[in-house]
């Protein structure tokens, strides 16, 4: 049953554990929440897709190459691919998103992957993935995996600043951006001892409408990524695609599974796993 984005059973509802929060859950029942921030030097950086470059945005410090990213502007028409998400049904989840997946049972802790009920990845998604293998630095590119997102400002969306899981998925993470502009934020914590920044160092890569942005190489495995609560203006909704990681392709101790995960996932007869 489609779950409309503006309804009351898609804002007003929470899947929110643990440490993270919403609109929602931070309703106060008796008067306003208050928290106390650390203040902390920050540096500021814009992303130059052209260039390949992180430019600091007060020019107190000269740019430097920021490593694997890649940024494809007006990669898709949304109106089909939108209109086909939301005939499937959201699922809550935290922080203020809502989720689709379309992808295999995966324990993470316990580094276990389980077929189940996994049919593929959908239908629609069978002439985007030929799409994106244009581009030379996606043309191997296989996802078995697609997890769809949906934020909306009134719930407050967000995902904290993480990095993906490097035993299952593989080198290139491809995240398609839908219905509104946002920015992906990546961050470094440690800094950039080398260029005399010791404190954390953020970069901002502003995703337009429509757009295909890569991550991969130091952006994917050093460089945390995050959507902030105030970068969503507007309803957006993503769709990122996960390959193998080395384990699961030819000559890796997984092989034999990762080829039955491939074939299932490049079926595009999937069915929302619930």
């Amino acid at each position: 049953m489609m779950v409309p984005p503006d309804s009351n059973d898609g804002v007003s509802s929470c899947g929110c554990k643990g440490i993270r929060r919403c609109l929602v859950c931070e309703k106060p029942t008796e008067g306003p929440i208050i928290e106390a921030k650390e203040s902390k030097v920050v540096h500021h950086f814009l992303y130059d897709p052209k260039a390949g470059l992180a430019v600091c945005k007060n020019a107190e410090v000269a740019s430097f190459s920021f490593p694997g990213g890649f940024l494809w502007d007006n990669f898709i028409s949304e109106k089909i691919l939108i209109n086909s998400m939301d005939q499937d049904t959201w699922a809550i989840s935290q922080s203020g998103r809502r989720k689709q997946d379309f992808g295999p049972k995966v324990n993470f802790k316990k580094r276990k992957v389980r077929i189940g009920s996994f049919k593929g990845l959908p239908a629609v998604s069978q002439k985007l993935v030929q799409r994106m293998q244009q581009e030379p630095l996606l043309a191997n590119f296989k996802p078995v995996e697609q997890c769809n997102l949906d934020y909306h400002p009134k719930r407050g969306s967000a995902i904290d600043p993480h990095l993906d899981d490097s035993w299952l998925w593989g080198e290139r993470l491809v995240t398609i951006n839908m219905l509104s502009d946002t920015t992906l934020t990546m961050s470094l914590e440690e800094g950039l001892p080398e260029m005399g920044l010791e404190e954390e160092v953020r970069v901002a890569v502003q995703l337009p409408r429509r757009s295909l942005v890569v991550v991969c190489g130091e952006a994917r495995h050093r460089w945390k990524h995050a959507i902030h609560r105030e970068d969503v203006q507007e309803r957006r909704v993503c769709s990122t695609y996960r390959e193998l990681s080395e384990e699961f392709l030819p000559g890796g101790q997984q092989k034999e599974l990762g080829a039955q995960l491939l074939n299932i996932a490049l079926s595009f007869q999937g069915a929302l796993i619930q």
